[in-house]
């Protein structure tokens, strides 16, 4: 899969330098990035919930620059979402509140994750 670096919408920070497309599992009609590795542009805001779908815990996460919510991490997993085939990330950005960029090497070639 492509690997893209994503910008905040709202205010063109860059909020992750390496995600890939990903689906949500609860509902495969739900596009989102996703990543590995959080960066230090963003923020895991105070107060974990649950979804409506599962038992994962989740917190939202926020812009740095701009405060608006950009996507959410997981914070405890459930069982039926580890046992489920993921991809192993646990940090999630919303296509609406982000813009892609597919990341080139020094050659013009896309980097696959």
């Amino acid at each position: 899969k492509p690997v893209y670096s994503l910008t905040c919408k709202h205010c063109y920070m860059t909020i992750c330098a390496r995600s890939m497309k990903a689906i949500l599992l609860a509902d495969t009609r739900i596009e989102l990035f996703s990543t590995d590795a959080p960066s230090q542009s963003m923020c895991v805001l105070d107060k974990d919930y649950l979804t409506r779908s599962c038992h994962c815990r989740i917190r939202d996460v926020a812009c740095l620059k701009c405060g608006n919510i950009v996507g959410y991490h997981v914070v405890s997993p459930c069982a039926q979402c580890l046992d489920a085939c993921n991809n192993g990330h646990f940090w999630m950005f919303h296509s609406k509140a982000c813009d892609p960029v597919e990341r080139k090497d020094e050659r013009s070639n896309t980097l696959f994750w």
